[in-house]
């Protein structure tokens, strides 16, 4: 099997933190093909952020979809996750999508931590779109951004804990997601410290992006060829249907 692994923001650093952790859930058998954004944000956490990235999404996908049996777009809040699906013929996992799914599972009320303070509309916005927006008790957010928090991960673990433990006690989440590439592995380290299961966003996007995989599903692409200017030349050539 071989997996896109695409992060829209352009910190390889974090590219590296996430390729990593799914290498490890994959396992042998599985290649990955890493990606970072050309051009952007260095960590998102806007919606201005957001909207060029699911460009760079696209671009990325254009450059090194080719011969890839599934994409993995590994950034909380999935920018550029319906654009992707509409022009690509195998299977697209979004980070924040698969974790949402696997949160609920069961019907759990469930509720979603993740640094830098405007992605709480932002999140709350992405499950309603999801249909799930009755089943969230919350978004709580810690002043470090994604960014900060992986590039000082300890200094957050008592901020993202109790933050968390917050969403249990206080909103009535059954489960909490630990939501943001740069959080990768840090579930396990804060839930002896919360009362109900912490999901890894990261590890919720891999098992899914693995399952869609391992399906062999591919499509016909649907979306008409498209004009473009000023795009590179892969992307350009992806939208027109060459």
């Amino acid at each position: 099997m071989r997996i896109l692994l695409i992060n829209p923001n352009t910190t390889a650093s974090v590219t590296d933190l996430v390729a990593g952790h799914v290498r490890a859930i994959a396992g042998p058998g599985v290649t990955l093909v890493p990606a970072t954004g050309r051009f952007g944000a260095r960590y998102i956490s806007s919606r201005a952020a957001a909207a060029i990235a699911g460009h760079a999404a696209l671009d990325a996908f254009a450059e090194h979809g080719a011969g890839c049996d599934a994409v993995y777009l590994a950034c909380f809040g999935d920018p550029g996750l319906a654009a992707l699906r509409e022009v690509s013929p195998v299977p697209v996992v979004g980070m924040a999508d698969a974790a949402c799914r696997a949160a609920h599972a069961g019907g759990r009320r469930f509720a979603i931590v993740t640094g830098g303070v405007l992605w709480g509309p932002m999140l709350s916005e992405f499950v309603a779109g999801l249909g799930l927006g009755d089943h969230l008790t919350g978004v709580r957010t810690v002043a470090p951004t994604g960014g900060e928090i992986a590039a000082d991960p300890e200094a957050a673990l008592g901020l993202l804990a109790a933050a968390c433990s917050a969403c249990v006690r206080e909103d009535g989440a059954e489960a909490v997601i630990l939501g943001g590439a740069a959080l990768a592995g840090l579930a396990a380290r804060i839930q002896p410290a919360v009362p109900a299961p912490v999901l890894c966003s990261v590890e919720a996007g891999t098992r899914a992006v693995l399952a869609a995989g391992a399906g062999g599903e591919r499509r016909t692409c649907e979306a008409p060829p498209l004009a473009s200017y000023g795009l590179s030349t892969a992307l350009a050539a992806l939208l027109a249907g060459d």
